[in-house]
């Protein structure tokens, strides 16, 4: 081969060699990036060319698929009751892509999803159409309704946990939406999406106010400070005196006085007739007396301050602060910056409820392919241990006097035992703004104990000196409790 010749043909497989490199390159280095950029049209004509498969409570479908003709999309998702089940779903938008399960479980839904390669071979050998998977949920049907229905009108959240597992079984937000009125590609479907965005709704129904809003969670923390004080040995009897004074001022203050809401009897009371009565001083003092490091972590080990709670959704971190002594006394009693999701405080009465263990939260139970093999279980796991065994009995028999004979009377159920804290939790500049509406509980029945909840009503059109947990809060709870031991018959 002479010179030039030579040269062309070395050119031509430096070529060929780049060529190779490159389409390598492309389809396993940037392949992924590739296929999750927004603006490869493919992946979404793909995503909804199939019905997805569903999301399943109780065994039954709360989702859907129907046929469309909006351009390259072949279906678009529907929903069953679509406003009750928002914060359990999310939604799946030809338009504005997806979130929650219908976002994380997208592999599954539509089909993709690697464990499913033998499916979508046997598929491909039978000319059958590629399906999707199903995600079957903890969900309970009933208390979600309970919890729905209990919220009504009025702005706020319910979350309900089975405490010996940590299966969520119910995930309630108000005001909420209908993922299906935005699920296509229309100029009505943009319209709908625009309109719930906070700028158009300020009530943002498109918040997840369960997992993803914190409040001041109020006199419901004083269960976590009751904890801490008998976890770290100050005090051991629950009707013991605490040696608490009235008036109590806050440490180093100048004589800057916590008060008690109404004439309550608070000075020297016990622990029982502190958390029946919601006495202020007492928990106040008690967080002061322990510290900030004591009382911090304490609660952390019922899930505040961490990032990385998921449901498989992620919950908003809950957070108890790192402060000054006077301020820990007002987190103590959950003011100041203490900040909760109601799954948070569902935990704290969990935690309380299983004997002081804490169940990490979850939603799925199984990711199921379209021929019904389980490709994923869920096996329940401990998160932490709060209390001792002991301690969490003691915590148990104060919260159910709390039921019995005290502020939350109104959760009481017939023949069932149920324990349980109120809490108004102040908020808005001067606290001008109507207080929130804690209620946190659970029941105990002769199998063990199915569930614990936590309410919170954000905005009602209650008059102010009518707000309390009690009130508000406690009779949804005492639904979604209902509803679930119901179930357990």
């Amino acid at each position: 081969m002479n010179k030039p010749l030579r040269r062309v043909a070395i050119f031509c497989g430096l070529l060929v060699l780049a060529l190779l490199v490159r389409v390598n390159w492309v389809q396993f280095v940037q392949g992924d990036a590739l296929k999750n950029d927004p603006h490869n049209r493919r992946v979404a004509i793909e995503r909804y060319s199939t019905p997805r498969g569903n999301i399943i409570v109780d065994g039954k479908a709360i989702t859907g698929s129907t046929t469309t003709d909006s351009g390259d999309f072949k279906y678009k998702r529907t929903y069953k009751n679509g406003k009750m089940w928002a914060p359990v779903t999310g939604y799946a938008s030809q338009a504005f892509d997806a979130n929650q399960l219908e976002k994380l479980n997208d592999g599954i839904l539509t089909g993709t999803d690697d464990r499913l390669f033998f499916s979508r071979t046997v598929d491909m050998f039978t000319g059958g159409k590629q399906k999707g998977g199903n995600v079957v949920t903890t969900l309970d049907a009933k208390a979600q309704k309970a919890a729905y229905d209990g919220l009504g009108k009025q702005k706020g959240a319910v979350a309900a946990i089975n405490p010996e597992t940590g299966a969520i079984l119910a995930l309630a937000s108000t005001p909420s939406y209908d993922p299906s009125t935005f699920a296509g590609m229309s100029n009505k479907d943009a319209e709908a999406y625009n309109g719930l965005q906070k700028k158009s709704d300020p009530d943002e129904p498109m918040l997840n106010r369960a997992l993803r809003q914190t409040y001041p969670p109020g006199s419901t923390f004083k269960v976590v400070t009751a904890s801490a004080a008998l976890q770290n040995g100050l005090y051991h009897d629950v009707d013991a005196n605490t040696r608490s004074p009235l008036p109590y001022t806050l440490p180093d203050t100048s004589g800057l006085p916590l008060k008690n809401e109404g004439n309550i009897p608070c000075k020297d009371a016990s622990l029982r007739q502190a958390l029946r009565y919601s006495c202020n001083t007492v928990f106040g003092k008690i967080s002061a007396d322990l510290g900030n490091k004591k009382m911090k972590a304490e609660a952390e080990k019922f899930g505040f301050n961490d990032p990385g709670i998921n449901t498989p959704v992620r919950a908003s971190e809950s957070i108890y602060p790192t402060d000054n002594r006077p301020q820990n006394a007002m987190a103590g009693i959950g003011q100041a910056s203490n900040r909760a999701t109601p799954l948070q405080m569902a935990m704290v009465a969990s935690a309380v409820a299983n004997g002081g263990k804490l169940m990490k939260p979850y939603m799925v139970d199984q990711l199921v392919a379209p021929n019904l093999n389980v490709v994923q279980q869920h096996t329940p796991q401990e998160m932490s241990r709060p209390l001792s065994p002991e301690n969490a009995q003691k915590v148990q028999s104060i919260m159910e006097t709390v039921v019995k004979e005290g502020t939350g009377t109104s959760a009481q159920i017939p023949g069932i035992t149920v324990g349980g804290k109120t809490g108004t939790a102040q908020h808005g500049e001067n606290n001008k703004d109507n207080p929130y509406a804690w209620f946190i509980s659970y029941a105990k029945t002769d199998k063990g104990t199915p569930v614990a909840v936590a309410v919170v009503i954000e905005g009602s059109d209650t008059l102010r000196d009518d707000i309390a947990g009690g009130r508000l809060a406690a009779p949804i709870a005492k639904s979604v409790m209902q509803a679930v031991i119901e179930g357990e018959k």
